[in-house]
């Protein structure tokens, strides 16, 4: 599972000028699948049948997570582990705090995703482009082949970011995975998993809709 999460590294850091990466190595950092970016996402997942979780992630901590990098707090943190240049502009920082940070333009459907977007769907569930289609999305089989990762089956890909090398980590809190997990559920809806497609069809022969305009079956995503 591919992942790109650093930290702030305490006292000063040494810096190497190269020529960049070799045509072998930048191969070597690509994810096996591409990353289209939470918008694409939304097209079906903005919608009340499947639990509108695009809605739910906007009212979260994740959606905010580069905004908090301009907060006073996170300039405090910054200053005390010696980092100069502010957290919004710190590698160090950015990592975490936002999706698919550093990695090369082919890593991505169509073009690098807006550090302002935050941390989106696909830091927890997967480069998306070769599962978000309606036909695979609606197999769960099918889209783990097409590399979705389970969040909810996986710590690992919440202590990815969320352990004790982070600046703001709280020994005595910790991170409490079934808590936090809990804390952002955005599930799709027991009767509709599964059965998405089934009930788009059902509900568009009898003339109800939901609002499925097709977007997220583009091949330009």
């Amino acid at each position: 599972m591919q992942r790109v999460c650093v930290w702030f590294a305490a006292g000063a850091a040494l810096v190497f000028v190269s020529s960049g990466p070799s045509q072998a190595e930048e191969s070597a950092s690509l994810p096996a699948h591409q990353y289209v970016g939470a918008a694409k996402c939304k097209s079906c997942h903005k919608k009340e049948l499947m639990g509108n979780q695009h809605a739910k992630w906007m009212k979260g901590p994740h959606a905010k997570a580069y905004e908090t990098l301009k907060g006073d707090k996170a300039a405090e943190v910054a200053k005390e582990k010696g980092i100069a240049t502010p957290p919004y502009e710190t590698k160090e920082c950015l990592g975490c705090h936002t999706t698919a940070y550093g990695l090369p333009a082919a890593a991505f459907k169509k073009k690098p995703l807006k550090a302002q977007d935050g941390v989106q769907c696909e830091s927890c569930h997967g480069p998306g482009a070769d599962y978000r289609k309606k036909k695979v999305m609606s197999d769960r089989d099918k889209s783990i082949a097409k590399g979705m990762w389970e969040p909810g089956k996986d710590p690992k890909i919440c202590t990815a970011c969320h352990n004790d090398k982070s600046p703001s980590w709280d020994a005595s809190v910790g991170f409490d995975f079934d808590a936090m997990k809990r804390k952002i559920a955005h599930p799709i809806p027991e009767d509709v998993k599964g059965h998405y497609l089934e009930i788009v069809k059902k509900r568009k022969a009898e003339g109800a809709g939901d609002g499925d305009d097709d977007d997220d079956d583009d091949d330009d995503s």
